[in-house]
Parts: C-alpha cells; sequence; structure tokens
C-alpha cells in the first residue's frame, strides 16, 4: 500500500502575492499625496480667480477721459530755413467716470504734430506730480507748445501750409503718452500706459480774436 502524501500547499504563493509589501505601500501613499496636493493647488488658483474676476466686476474699471475745450494759436510760422516757430496753448478737461476707482497721473506727456511731422513735446500742466484724481470727477489742466523747430516739409506740405494760412486754422494732431495707476480704497493697482491722440482744428488768434471759433474735441484713449 502506497504512502499517502499530503497535497501540496498552493494558497501559499498566492496569499503572499496579495499582502502588498512596503514599497508599494509607499508609492501608494505618495501617489495620493500627490494627487491631493494638485487637487487643492488647482482648487486655490480656482478660487482666486474667482475672487478677482468677482472684484472686476463690482468695480468696473473705464478708461478716463480727455477733452480739448479750447486752443490758442498765437504764432505759427513756417519760414524759408525749414524752421517753424509756434505758440500753442491747449486747455483740457480730465474726466474720471469710476464710480469706486481714483486715478493717479503719473506722467502725462504730450506730442504735436503737423503734416504728420513732430514739431514739439511738452507735459500736460497738473497741480503737482502724481496728481490723484477723485472717483466721478473732473479737472482742468493745460499744455502749452511754444519755441521753434527745424523740420523739412516737402513741396506739396509746404503748399499745404500756405493754403492752411490763408484759411487761418491749422490741422494739429496731439499724441499724449500716460502713465497712471488706479486706487481702490487704500490699494494702488499698478502703473497702465495708455495713449490718445486729439485730432484738433486750431484756428489762428490775432490780436486777441480768433479767426474761426474752436470746436471742442474729444481725445481717443487706447488702454
Amino acid at each position: 500500500m502506497a504512502d499517502a502524501h499530503p497535497p501540496p500547499n498552493t494558497a501559499a504563493p498566492n496569499d503572499a502575492a496579495s499582502v502588498p509589501s512596503k514599497e508599494r505601500l509607499r508609492t501608494r501613499c505618495c501617489y495620493c499625496l500627490s494627487k491631493t496636493l494638485w487637487i487643492i493647488l488647482v482648487i486655490i488658483i480656482v478660487l482666486a480667480v474667482l475672487v478677482i474676476l468677482v472684484l472686476y466686476i463690482i468695480v468696473t474699471p473705464t478708461s478716463f477721459r480727455f477733452h480739448v475745450t479750447d486752443a490758442r494759436l498765437t504764432l505759427f510760422d513756417y519760414a524759408a530755413n525749414s524752421t517753424l516757430r509756434y505758440n500753442l496753448v491747449l486747455n483740457i478737461t480730465a474726466s474720471n467716470p469710476n464710480k469706486k476707482l481714483k486715478i493717479y497721473y503719473d506722467v502725462v506727456q504730450a506730442n504735436a504734430f503737423y503734416g504728420g511731422v513732430r514739431f514739439s513735446t511738452t507735459d500736460v500742466n497738473m497741480p503737482w506730480n502724481s496728481y490723484l484724481q477723485d472717483k466721478k470727477s473732473s479737472n482742468l489742466f493745460s499744455a502749452v507748445f511754444s519755441g521753434e523747430h527745424v523740420m523739412a516739409l516737402d513741396r506739396k506740405q509746404v503748399s499745404e501750409f500756405h493754403e492752411d494760412e490763408k484759411d487761418g486754422v491749422f490741422p494739429i494732431d496731439v499724441k499724449i503718452r500716460f502713465t497712471i495707476r488706479f486706487r481702490l480704497g487704500d490699494y494702488q493697482l499698478g502703473h497702465s500706459h495708455p495713449r490718445g491722440i486729439c485730432e484738433l482744428k486750431v484756428p489762428f488768434t490775432s490780436d486777441g480774436e480768433k479767426v474761426a471759433p474752436f470746436n471742442p474735441t474729444k481725445c481717443q484713449i487706447d488702454f
């Protein structure tokens, strides 16, 4: 009679395989922790974006407005030596339509052009540097262009100058460069650098009288 042998234990390997090793447990923990951190980071970013969006909607920033309300041109003479002599004074109204934002005007620099050629650069006269304009308010400023400038006009431009001289009204473009900051309560919202252009028809003033009325002109502001 043959000896009876116990059947081999085949369950032991399977049981061993079912027990995670320490390395597997460590890998799973690292994966779970990394996944949790990424989820928290995404949630924080989404909440920050939502807060900024809500604040933007509440504040509703609106571009300021510039109008040239008056222009006085008492000298505008182009000599044979290609020198333009000029004296131009602009009165400007700046309006802040925002209900919650104040505006710091740090730099407001104006460049005057005739026939597409720049002939003068000046600063818009503010009461002081970094002028703070209150919300829902308007203020009066001025810009003075005075002096002489050598500018080589071609034959066509010289002919157009003499035509304008006869009419007594000169097309002068004023391009303005701004450096501004918005202020919300006690917080300042960084620097912005918008630009503006004022396309003017400026009547010549002789003996204190203008040859034609000046039409107040709205400047186009581009952020």
